[in-house]
């Protein structure tokens, strides 16, 4: 199903062609003057340049010959010096309700080349807790990954785990010091090894930081870590071993914090799993003469001459051969091109790794890893802060573990619903809807903002259920919901896809706002992925839930005298719900039934 905006332009374009101007000045926009028109076309300014014409002499011939655009239009209208604004009819919106209802994922076209997009997003390290630092990435991630799946591209998302860096040798030498007995230390052990972990994951993630706070203070063990370290990296079988646990342990309870973000990952490479491809990059950057020694290291330079700054080389090995960040990204693209070969990457990163990516990018345009034609994009996000402007912190002072971040928006959403005078619930269905409120808050809080900015979190705004929230949104569809029900209870018929259902055209302004929120649906979900916005979902959203309580506040849905009015506006609600569900879906959360 083609989207209003081409609809329209195609009518423009006819327009523009018959009376002898190039049709690509027939683009039209959202009226930036909603208070004149809905939409408007400003080709005429700039092809009176062209033509050497008064704007409004074209703009007039442009409308005479468009008419009502075969019965699109309610109306059509030349103003100074050269604006053509325009209506939509309430029979053409009537009909693209119609089709939008029976339509397939609500008249979405597919994309014409379907693309494999790889989404880098989560970036959690083993044997340490997600903690709040870890929301965006994974919240951003999952929602563009999602969009993605839902136009129709192939998505696949990678958490790109921290596994192989000094953490693995300090973990490793804390053990030792802990539990010398263990058989991993005894070096003329040559059994096998034990299948169960020596540790826990409560101790596991109490060893790191014990063993980092260690490596600040005694130089022996911090070298003794590095030395643990690269044994493991050459494959010691005893260190490997601890390692395999440390992984398994790990992963087990990052995939059970991610599943309570409602986040789901499709690779859990590791950074050791770019290991084996690293002396080929290497190979490769040395064979092209684009890597060479600089104070012992390896380099490549990466800087261009339109740059508008530096741009330093980037460091491929160090001089005592160890690999870096960049070393291990690289090797990633090439294990992913391998297997993937993508049309598309696109990095989900704090905002801070900027020239990390640049760096990273450039290498791995220049040696031929990636086609110059395939877009990589680095979108960074910006801090979650607290209340006081600074990065988000526990009361004590701490970085605040993810999970008792969610526990503690789930908390503000259960007493907001058990002090609502309009409460229904008992404490246990409370309970079990703010689990699914608090997601909502969560989520919405964060994808709100543009994914590049700082923001403020701010438990008691974002779990309110009125402005511009995500309980709010739940609430309205919810509203509709209850509708919907009693409009059943009262012994009507819900046609989910309206192909039996007859929607009018709008009997009022705020029936017709709704409907034109609606047409725009398509566009959003398109531009919002193309733009890699999530943002841009939740303004429409937003918007699209002020649009239906407006139109439900001064229409009297279910008293309406009229049976096929009254069937038109359960028809028009019910794809109003089908389009919020479907957007709340793509940004990961989903409503409950009552609130």
């Amino acid at each position: 199903m083609k989207k209003i905006l081409d609809l329209m332009e195609g009518q423009l374009r006819a327009a523009f062609s018959a009376c002898g101007y190039d049709e690509t000045f027939a683009k039209v926009v959202l009226s930036n003057r909603p208070d004149l028109c809905e939409y408007q076309c400003n080709g005429s300014m700039a092809a009176a340049k062209a033509y050497r014409k008064k704007p409004i002499d074209i703009a007039n011939g442009v409308v005479e010959q468009l008419g009502d655009g075969q019965g699109m239009f309610s109306m059509v209208q030349a103003v100074m010096p050269g604006f053509i604004n325009l209506k939509l009819s309430g029979q053409f919106l009537a009909d693209y309700m119609k089709g939008m209802a029976a339509g397939e994922k609500l008249g979405l076209e597919k994309p014409e080349k379907p693309e494999t997009i790889i989404v880098d997003y989560g970036g959690a390290n083993v044997a340490k807790p997600l903690h709040v630092g870890h929301l965006r990435a994974a919240v951003i991630g999952e929602s563009i990954k999602r969009l993605g799946n839902f136009l129709g591209h192939h998505m696949i998302g990678d958490v790109h785990l921290g596994d192989w860096g000094l953490q693995m040798g300090l973990i490793i030498e804390e053990l030792r010091d802990r539990k010398p007995e263990l058989v991993y230390f005894d070096e003329s052990y040559t059994g096998e090894y034990p299948e169960e972990a020596p540790f826990t994951i409560g101790e596991l993630e109490e060893i790191y930081p014990a063993a980092s706070a260690k490596s600040k203070e005694d130089e022996a063990f911090k070298e003794r870590a590095h030395q643990a370290t690269l044994k493991l990296q050459n494959g010691y079988a005893p260190f490997r071993a601890i390692w395999n646990h440390i992984i398994r342990v790990s992963v087990t309870d990052l995939k059970k914090n991610y599943s309570n973000l409602n986040v789901t990952f499709d690779l859990w490479k590791g950074e050791s799993d770019a290991e084996p491809y690293i002396p080929k990059l290497i190979n490769l950057l040395t064979e092209k003469g684009l890597a060479y020694e600089s104070q012992g290291a390896l380099v490549v330079d990466v800087a261009e001459e339109t740059d508008t700054k530096e741009i330093p080389p980037c460091l491929v090995r160090k001089s005592d051969g160890a690999a870096l960040y960049a070393t291990s990204d690289l090797g990633t693209i090439i294990q992913r091109e391998e297997d993937f070969h993508p049309d598309r990457y696109i990095y989900v990163v704090d905002k801070r790794q900027d020239m990390h990516f640049v760096q990273v990018f450039r290498v791995a345009k220049k040696a031929g890893i990636v086609e110059q034609d395939v877009p990589m994009i680095f979108l960074g996000f910006g801090t979650m802060n607290g209340k006081d402007g600074k990065p988000f912190k526990t009361r004590e002072g701490g970085v605040m573990r993810l999970e008792r971040l969610i526990s503690d928006i789930d908390e503000a959403v259960y007493q907001r619903i058990m002090e609502s005078e309009r409460r229904s619930m008992t404490e246990e269905e409370a309970r079990a809807a703010s689990t699914i409120i608090g997601l909502a808050a969560l989520k919405y809080g964060d994808l709100s903002n543009q994914a590049s900015k700082d923001y403020i979190f701010d438990v008691e705004r974002f779990s309110s259920f009125e402005g511009n929230t995500g309980p709010y949104i739940l609430y309205t569809i919810v509203r509709i919901k209850s509708i919907l029900n009693k409009y059943r209870e009262d012994g009507g018929q819900v046609d989910e896809t309206a192909e039996t259902k007859v929607i009018l055209p709008p009997a009022g302004e705020t029936e017709k706002a709704l409907m034109l929120l609606l047409t725009r649906y398509s566009e959003v979900l398109e531009n919002s992925f193309a733009e890699t916005a999530p943002h841009k979902i939740c303004q429409y959203v937003f918007e699209l839930a002020n649009a239906f309580n407006s139109f439900y506040h001064e229409t009297k849905i279910l008293s309406e005298g009229d049976e096929a009015r009254k069937d038109s506006y359960i028809g028009l609600i019910t794809l109003a719900r089908r389009v919020l569900e479907a957007c709340i879906d793509v940004l990961g959360f989903e409503a409950p039934d009552r609130m």
